[in-house]
């Protein structure tokens, strides 16, 4: 997928390092994703959930806040207030450029700011928070033996997954005036609360607390086995599936004129790679959005159905609904039709029927299933037609394909 990179104005002044993630077509929505405490917009959990959402047709706009990754600005002087202040930024931003975020994503800290930057972001009608704490003062676990020299002292450099980093007191004092639970009590858009249960760093009760301050439409998706940071990138593929799969409830559709004027187009499926693995491929289909790759044992990460799959798949579902239509126009009792398939290479001179005598042939066996009270003549008529699906006749005939290079 594509991914535009740029610069937009914090809180502070500081030019904060952007990218949005877009898919291949027009968006069906525009999310915000605010990354966790000292991580950036490029940490793994963060730039993967953003290209696989990105892959399921929602831009995703991630970014640094101040002193972070490429942005501006000393880390020392952000506050989880300057952090809400360049959410809202950033939302503004994008509402400039493309359109305002429809969701907003926070990943640890960066759920708590979500949940304090919504109200401030009207368009956004569905908040997800991921391994979120419930009180932003959580954070000052991380180094709480040195809080006592922080506030002595006003500044110390503390030690966070291995690296230094500057805290001042104005953070301390910043984050201890934040009332996130009685924000999260008003905050009136839906809510998707995951959590792992074994989370060490943010315990699985600053998940409950949430949950149960919402106000619903609210739901919660378990990350059971997941760390803290998503490392593993079968969590941040679930996460990314759990979104795609429940923001669209909540959403905003598209106005009537909008959708009648996209159905109107002719469909084109575009194939892109999403280099998120060797062989992964964004698939689009008019507003449908799939993932193409191959097993593990052909070289692929197995993230989705391979290119044969497709091709029997599509055969498949030709020749089942075919046979539904005549079903249906000719009143039989047809309950339901199953087909299984299966593409090999055979040798050429073990098929009888073929002209071809030399060298392999594809092959591809269809197995149908019929159920309902279809008498033996309807069983007959239906097997009959299902050799005359579109699908079947395109490829048993003579295939013409034109292929060129895009012009630059």
């Amino acid at each position: 997928m594509p991914t535009e990179r740029f610069q937009f104005e914090g809180e502070g002044g500081y030019k904060l390092a952007a990218s949005l993630d877009l898919p291949c077509e027009e968006p069906l929505a525009f999310a915000l994703f605010a990354h966790c405490f000292t991580c950036g917009k490029d940490a793994l959990s963060a730039k993967r959930i953003s290209t696989a959402l990105a892959a399921k047709g929602i831009a995703v706009l991630r970014f640094d806040f101040t002193g972070l990754g490429s942005s501006e600005g000393e880390f020392a002087n952000a506050t989880f207030s300057s952090n809400v202040a360049d959410l809202v930024r950033a939302a503004d931003h994008l509402r400039k450029a493309r359109k305002a975020p429809a969701i907003l994503i926070g990943h640890s800290l960066g759920g708590a700011a979500i949940l304090a930057a919504a109200k401030d972001i009207p368009e956004a009608q569905a908040v997800v928070t991921i391994a979120a704490p419930s009180a932003p003062g959580h954070v000052t676990g991380l180094f709480k033996e040195q809080i006592e020299n922080i506030r002595a002292q006003g500044e110390v450099e503390v030690s966070l997954a291995g690296r230094p980093f500057r805290i001042k007191r104005e953070f301390l004092d910043d984050i201890a005036e934040h009332d996130l639970m009685a924000q999260i009590g008003k905050l009136r858009k839906a809510l998707l609360v995951m959590h792992s249960p074994t989370d060490d760093i943010v315990g699985i009760d600053n998940a409950t607390r949430i949950f149960m301050s919402a106000r619903h439409p609210k739901s919660f998706v378990s990350l059971a086995g997941a760390d803290h940071l998503l490392s593993d990138r079968r969590d941040t593929a679930y996460v990314a599936d759990m979104i795609a799969a429940w923001a669209p409830r909540y959403i905003q559709p598209a106005a009537p004129d909008e959708a009648a004027e996209r159905e109107s187009e002719p469909r084109k499926v575009v194939v892109q790679e999403t280099r998120n693995g060797k062989l992964q491929q964004f698939v689009s289909v008019g507003p449908h959005r799939l993932l193409a790759d191959e097993p593990v044992a052909a070289g692929g990460d197995d993230t989705g159905p391979g290119p044969y799959d497709y091709l029997l798949a599509g055969l498949g579902a030709c020749t089942s609904m075919t046979m539904r239509l005549y079903a249906d126009r000719k009143a039989f009792p047809l309950d339901r039709v199953t087909v299984t398939l299966a593409h090999s290479k055979i040798y050429a001179k073990d098929c009888a029927e073929c002209e071809t005598k030399d060298g392999m042939l594809d092959q591809i066996e269809r197995v149908i299933k019929i159920d309902g009270a279809v008498d033996d003549e309807q069983r007959r008529k239906l097997m009959e037609i299902a050799d005359k699906c579109p699908v079947h006749r395109t490829l048993t005939s003579e295939i013409r394909i034109l292929t060129r290079e895009e012009p630059r």
